[in-house]
């Protein structure tokens, strides 16, 4: 399938169904708008529903300011069984009973016996991501030893938890479980939050379910289903300048900084009607709010880390056009 020039382009917010992976969701998205140059900004396991902001055509170039903002979960955690996977599509690794008091503090809504445990999580610094994860180990993926059969240990990884609370916990299926509202930088496991908070208390975990409630500012207010109509996503993509101004701060050039930016030279602040931050990126606009570039400050001067072509109707401030909420 080839993009066609002046396809679609922007931000479209998914609410990712059960079941597909992020993949099958881009694919979806291909297919449906026709445009070759599709991804997303942050991967959703299949067992996880909710926000999966996916990129179309010139939006594509956003996703590693995109996908570096936060990320916003509703969890549920279940107490007493473990799984290989750590979440509950895996197989049975370890069962304990639980203690007749954890089941009556649970019966009663009772979470006391669960707030140590979130405190050490809001302070952690570093988390070991789940064996069953992308991450690469010696240029293979280890979910792929994983699955093989191997002994998978990964290095801990720098996170950082901006929010992390219980809002109800009780009793389903014979296990004690907690529903948990959290939000945390870029490349934190839920799945292994439910291992952490497991042992925590002393007692094997697993996460049960997980939605993406917000990723940024895109929320599930913006989500459209991915069974939606190719006329109804077309409809329903944030235009480029509004999805990249809703991600970092913005600038305005000048009429010769539109130029330069577009040819990829270093510029300075002459080059701006509206200066950019002094420090990290931003967006940078023409005059009829346009997205020309990404660039950020290099000592005295500018450069451009992303340029856009084929911009046009990507004006924030447009009659007619979409933003997140």
């Amino acid at each position: 399938m080839k993009a066609s020039i002046g396809g679609p382009c922007g931000v479209l917010v998914i609410d990712k169904p059960r079941g597909p992976t992020s993949h099958d969701v881009v694919a979806t998205v291909r297919r449906k708008l026709r445009e070759r140059r599709v991804g997303h900004a942050g991967t959703l396991d299949p067992m996880a529903t909710g926000v999966l902001v996916v990129l179309v055509g010139e939006a594509t170039k956003l996703e590693p300011f995109v996908g570096a903002q936060t990320k916003s979960y509703a969890a549920r955690v279940a107490f007493g069984r473990a799984t290989d996977t750590l979440d509950a599509e895996g197989r049975e690794t370890e069962r304990a009973p639980l203690p007749d008091a954890l089941l009556a503090a649970a019966e009663a809504g009772d979470a006391a016996w669960l707030l140590a445990g979130l405190e050490t999580e809001r302070a952690r610094a570093a988390q070991v991501p789940p064996a069953h994860s992308a991450v690469h180990v010696d240029g293979v993926r280890s979910y792929a030893l994983a699955r093989a059969g191997e002994a998978v240990v990964l290095a801990p990884r720098r996170v950082f938890v901006h929010e992390l609370d219980v809002t109800r916990v009780g009793i389903e299926d014979g296990l004690v479980f907690a529903d948990l509202s959290l939000i945390a930088d870029k490349g934190y496991y839920v799945r292994a939050l439910a291992r952490d908070l497991g042992i925590a208390v002393g007692l094997p975990a697993h996460l049960t379910a997980l939605r993406r409630t917000a990723s940024g500012l895109f929320t599930l207010t913006d989500a459209r289903p991915l069974d939606d109509s190719a006329e109804t996503l077309r409809e329903a993509l944030v235009p480029l300048a509004a999805a990249a101004c809703a991600t970092l701060p913005r600038a305005v050039l000048t009429e010769a900084g539109v130029v330069r930016a577009s040819q990829g030279k270093r510029l300075t602040s002459d080059d701006f009607a509206e200066p950019p931050p002094v420090t990290g990126p931003s967006a940078w606009l023409d005059g009829a709010g346009s997205l020309v570039a990404i660039g950020e400050a290099d000592g005295a001067e500018y450069v451009v880390r992303r340029g856009f072509v084929n911009a046009s109707a990507s004006d924030p401030a447009k009659p007619g056009s979409r933003s997140p909420s």
